[in-house]
């Protein structure tokens, strides 16, 4: 379900946003900012939404006893906030950085119990919140296409660390929690497309990111943590870039 629903987003943002773009970006006759893909260094300000959700396998615990039946994880909305740092480094190649990049987050657990315990407000069908305030840092090579008017699309790659400032592997009263590490690795992927407006460049973007390290601080007394293994994280990111 995870993967129908994150086809249905990326299809209707496409047609929401991009179609008409590109239908108004061929109406142009004007050339605007004909020298902007020319300089060395150009900056811009990303606003963004993301769809974030823990990939996880099962610890052998999880077969052994019977108080936890299913564990499920659920995607959840944030926002990302972050200046864009761009070098060129040739007729279709850039990199680029993000070096400051705040993203906000909030994953979730599902868990389906035998023997909830009605004292801990807990229900056949419990949730556990992760909460998440990150600072990533991001390195991509882009891939441009030529200019056609006053559009062109790319391509991006490249690799990222972050250090997420809420994580509670420290805490030692966590009974209720599942314990994560602060830092975090992985690699992202993705597509933009750049209108160029006459003062401005507008570019909308999606991004896929996965992470690589298990970011599970396993704790073997914890009911909601010692039927997990591994967690590693995965985002799906719409930003909106302003040059």
């Amino acid at each position: 379900m995870q993967y129908l629903l994150r086809n249905k987003i990326i299809l209707a943002w496409f047609f929401a946003i991009i179609l008409p773009s590109i239908a108004f970006s061929q109406r142009e006759t004007e050339l605007n900012l004909p020298d902007h893909d020319d300089k060395q260094f150009h900056f811009g300000i990303s606003l963004g939404s993301n769809r974030a959700y823990y990939h996880f396998t099962n610890n052998p615990r999880f077969l052994q006893y019977d108080s936890v039946l299913v564990v499920e994880s659920i995607q959840s909305t944030g926002i990302n906030l972050a200046w864009l740092i761009n070098m060129r480094l040739g007729e279709h190649f850039d990199l680029r950085t993000y070096p400051l990049n705040l993203v906000f987050t909030e994953k979730a657990f599902q868990y389906r119990l035998r023997y909830p315990d009605k004292l801990l407000s807990e229900d056949s069908i419990t949730t556990r919140k992760v909460q998440g305030v990150t600072l990533a840092l991001p390195f991509q090579i882009k891939f441009s296409s030529d200019r056609i008017n006053n559009f062109k699309a790319y391509m991006i790659a490249g690799g990222k660390i972050e250090k997420d400032f809420a994580a509670n592997a420290g805490e030692k009263n966590a009974e209720q929690l599942i314990k994560l590490s602060k830092f975090d690795y992985g690699i992202e992927a993705g597509i933009g497309f750049h209108f160029y407006f006459p003062v401005f460049v507008l570019t909308p973007e999606v991004k896929f990111g996965w992470g690589f390290k298990n970011v599970h601080s396993r704790d073997e007394n914890l009911k909601y943590s010692n039927v997990i293994d591994q967690i590693k994280s995965r985002t799906i990111t719409f930003s909106v870039i302003i040059e």
